[in-house]
């Protein structure tokens, strides 16, 4: 078999696989998204793969560079990716996705286990702005040119739309209360 093959093969199982559950994605025939962990577990991570052209013969790319993975030190990045390899090249030459997955998976508490958060700090330029009230602005709807001409057009010269304007709510009111039925 071929590398466009196989890779036709294996893209058909993930799909199969994967089909309905949150954590795997397709970002296109050639790359893939996968959450190893809920949501909102602090430990949690996305793998991004992606297939060369040749790929069962030559290794997929992988990354955690995500923004979903920004919280992730780069020393656990790298555990996570050395082992993901290993992986690889014991399953080079074969369908290995499914494989990197469920390794990802299984080994999630052991890759994450001296994880510490990057907290990323934040810095006021002044003081002045933690002593004054919280002012909303409030915004108006911006309006094109062709959306005003619209409405412009449909209003009278007071602003007010015509009568039976709204033909859905004349149907309604006629429907509730029922025509005049003569006998």
């Amino acid at each position: 078999m071929t590398a466009n093959e196989d890779q036709e093969m294996e893209l058909e199982a993930l799909r199969s696989i994967y089909e309905g559950d949150e954590c795997f994605k397709e970002v296109s025939p050639v790359s893939f998204q996968f959450r190893i962990g809920e949501h909102d577990d602090s430990k949690a991570f996305i793998l991004d793969i992606s297939w060369p052209e040749m790929y069962p013969e030559t290794a997929p790319e992988i990354s955690l560079g995500g923004f979903f993975n920004k919280k992730i030190s780069s020393e656990t990045k790298q555990l996570i990716i050395s082992g993901l390899e290993e992986q690889v090249e014991a399953n080079l030459g074969t369908a290995m996705m499914y494989t990197l997955f469920e390794w990802a998976k299984d080994n999630q508490e052991a890759l994450m286990e001296n994880h510490q958060a990057v907290v990323t700090a934040v810095t006021l330029t002044s003081n002045s702005d933690l002593n004054a009230p919280a002012k909303k602005k409030e915004k108006k709807e911006q309006l094109t040119k062709s959306q005003k001409r619209k409405i412009t057009c449909r209003t009278d010269n007071k602003g007010e739309l015509p009568r039976g304007w709204d033909w859905v709510d004349v149907i309604k009111h006629l429907s509730r209360t029922g025509g005049k039925e003569e006998d």
